[in-house]
């Protein structure tokens, strides 16, 4: 009888040794690649190599005698749609229905090792690997047939069947492997399927469980439940770095049900509902010591001592002469991440062993930061990661696992804690601050000669010029201790580092009074980068604009992550509210060959909304060690009414692998909108958010 892998089925130690893992899967095939200890899941990238004998077996694909094809990963769902890519492309080697593969995704005992699901390294990394592990299936599936037969190699594979070509005869894949419990090596090499004869990749597949997300029947983090299961929650400090000075938890303890747990400065409290917990954390009285620290209104002197922020400037009133150098300082402002999603954990200790449900990108990094927290071995961890309502780069980190670990040992039961939307914009990380100075120059003929761009504290992501400049220098300078905790978010610091480099590209063009367009044309010799600003320019119809006071028109474009994007925007602007609005967007994207269309159309649109909220008001306000606006109501992001007509071109790139999109596409959006009011008002902004409270006259 025929057994397909289940998510407890599975040896529950770490690593799974050979033997463990042939045993439990029973019948069917199962391809296996050998990883050793230290190497990363990125297609035996990624990570340090080890000169000790590998010991670790990563499954990646088990056929099961029903036909049942059961994928593994170590990469996540976050929304990006990776679960339905990724199965495209076992589908398309394997040559089997999308709908008779089950992903398993982010489980720390079930799937191979994985440095984490960022960096859009998904499409170029795992869509190669599982293609290769799909690929060898198919070939061992044919050379069964082909001894069943004894034939020759005049065999096909499709729809899950093998056929004889010259007298049609066929067999299951199921039928194939019944009886017979078969291991196979992915071999170094092996031939995939070319780009022009894909029939499953490239197509706009839809989303893979998509029934269960649009009913609300898909489980979260949040919708786990356990037996016996409890409800925390943290007491936070009243301010970051604070140090608890006394607590009193006798009204707490006195309720029904209720523990209180401390461990040090770390204070939580369990109970049978979440409302009950509620009430035992108000009834806490706790003391803190609070310490002097920065106030946002400070914050770029912080970052680089003398920082200055740019000065507005008519700059199509300046006279270009010969030659011109331009000097400016540009400002990126905290932002919050803010996923649909807050920080969820469900802990659960059983016989000294901790599983922990959760939404990060990092599973295996939680598991290693969980074990090193409990002093326990990493084999005694396991974290499963339900698919997860967006990330954004914000859920690297542990601390809601460890937390919800914490109550969860102390009250003996399994414990699900999950933040609140305060907690998460005040508790999380940010998206570093930055200070970006730049200074160019360029001839009277909008020839590029000089380029220095120094960027303070945000990051090096995409800091390199895709300009051609005899000249240039670009430095990342780190700030030695930031005002809040930072991290990562998506397009990294290549967003802030597009701002300011589009942005001053466009007040170097007119300082020599040439069309935007035509001066990056002109200083452009990257041939993708190009295509996608004619793209998006011919779209837009950017020779045709016409510039009004009060309406106006910006472009910019940007690589990163190896895919390229530009984006033109129209906006207008209420000269007598300052009120900003953007009316239209054209936006050409490319990142080699498209593995999914509709779901490549939706991460470009995403990451233009997304950018636009950063662009115009999404700014984290602090004081004292203390956030002024954590909640939606005071932390402006974009509503339906901030969103204008989205057109999206897609440029694909058949003689080129795929790349990534999740990050990519957001970069050119900031500038685009800044370089739209420059040419609306003739005021040239150097700080994001541009307007945060509309434009000011």
């Amino acid at each position: 009888m025929s057994r397909s892998l289940t998510l407890e089925s599975l040896p529950s130690g770490s690593p799974v040794s050979r033997r463990d893992l042939l045993r439990t899967v029973g019948t069917g095939l199962l391809l296996l690649v050998v990883l050793p200890d230290v190497e990363a899941q990125e297609s035996g990238g990624g990570g340090r190599r080890s000169n000790v004998a590998p010991q670790n077996i990563g499954a990646w694909l088990h056929i099961a005698e029903n036909g049942e094809v059961t994928v593994f990963t170590g990469k996540v769902e976050v929304g990006q749609n990776a679960r339905t890519s990724l199965a495209q492309a076992v589908a398309e080697e394997l040559r089997v229905p999308i709908g008779s593969i089950r992903m398993v995704m982010g489980d720390t005992d079930l799937t191979p090792y994985d440095m984490g699901t960022f960096g859009s390294r998904t499409t170029p990394t795992m869509i190669p690997q599982l293609r290769r592990a799909a690929a060898a299936a198919r070939e061992t599936l044919l050379t069964l047939a082909a001894e069943q037969w004894q034939t020759g190699r005049s065999l096909a594979a499709e729809a899950g069947k093998i056929t004889e070509i010259n007298d049609h005869r066929t067999l299951t894949y199921g039928e194939l492997l019944k009886g017979r419990k078969l291991t196979e090596t992915i071999p170094a090499e092996i031939a995939l399927t070319p780009t022009a004869q894909w029939q499953v990749l490239g197509t706009s597949s839809p989303k893979a469980d998509g029934h269960a997300f649009v009913t609300g029947r898909h489980a979260y983090t949040t919708d786990v439940k356990r037996p016996g299961m409890l409800y925390g929650k943290i007491l936070r400090p009243t301010a970051f770095h604070a140090v608890l000075k006394s607590l009193d938890a006798q009204a707490a303890k006195a309720l029904p049900g209720i523990t209180v747990v401390q461990e040090g400065d770390f204070v939580g409290v369990t109970a049978p509902t979440m409302h009950e917990a509620t009430r035992a954390l108000a009834a806490l009285k706790a003391e803190w010591q609070t310490v002097p620290q920065p106030s946002g209104e400070t914050l770029y002197e912080q970052l680089r001592p003398g920082a200055r922020a740019g000065k507005s400037g008519d700059l199509r009133a300046s006279d270009p002469g010969a030659g011109h150098t331009v000097e400016a300082t540009y400002t990126v402002a905290y932002i919050a991440h803010t996923p649909l999603e807050p920080r969820a954990a469900v802990a659960e200790w059983k016989d000294d062993r901790l599983t922990v449900w959760t939404g990060t990108q990092r599973p295996f990094g939680v598991r290693s930061d969980l074990a090193a927290a409990f002093k326990t071995p990493e084999s005694s961890v396991r974290v499963i990661v339900p698919d997860t309502g967006s990330g954004y780069g914000g859920k690297h980190t542990a601390e809601v696992a460890i937390e919800a670990a914490r109550l969860a040992r102390a009250a003996g039961k399994p414990v699900k804690l999950v933040w609140t939307r305060e907690e998460e914009f005040t508790w999380a990380y940010f998206r570093p601050a930055g200070v970006i100075d730049v200074k160019a120059t360029v001839e009277a003929d909008g020839t590029l000669t000089h380029w220095e761009f120094d960027n303070y504290n945000s990051g090096p992501s995409g800091i390199r010029a895709p300009y051609a400049v005899p000249k240039q220098r670009a430095d990342f300078h780190r700030t030695a201790q930031a005002p809040l905790r930072e991290g990562s978010y998506r397009g990294l610091a290549a967003t802030a580092n597009h701002f300011a480099r589009e942005s001053h590209i466009d007040d170097l063009a007119h300082a020599v009074k040439l069309d935007p367009l035509a001066f990056r044309l002109k200083n452009l010799e990257d041939a993708r980068l190009r295509d996608v600003l004619t793209a998006a320019a011919t779209r837009f119809g950017w020779a045709d604009r016409k510039s009004v006071l009060g309406r106006g028109y910006g472009l910019a474009c940007g690589t990163e992550k190896n895919s390229y994007v530009a984006a033109c925007v129209e906006l207008t602007v209420d000269r007598a509210g300052g009120k900003v609005q953007v009316t239209r967007i054209v936006a050409a994207f490319e990142c080699g060959a498209i593995v999914n269309p509709l779901h490549l159309q939706n991460q470009v649109e995403g990451s233009l909304v997304m950018g636009l909220g950063g662009a115009l008001f999404e700014a984290i306000h602090f004081d004292q060690g203390k956030i002024l606006n954590p909640h939606l109501a005071a932390y402006r992001v974009p509503r339906f009414a901030d969103v204008p007509p989205i057109e999206i071109v897609l440029l694909n790139r058949k003689d080129l692998a795929p790349e990534g999109a999740g990050e990519t596409p957001i970069v050119a959006i900031a500038p685009a909108i800044r370089n739209a009011l420059l040419d609306a008002t003739g005021q040239a902004l150097y700080t994001m958010p541009l307007a945060p409270s509309g434009l000011k006259a």
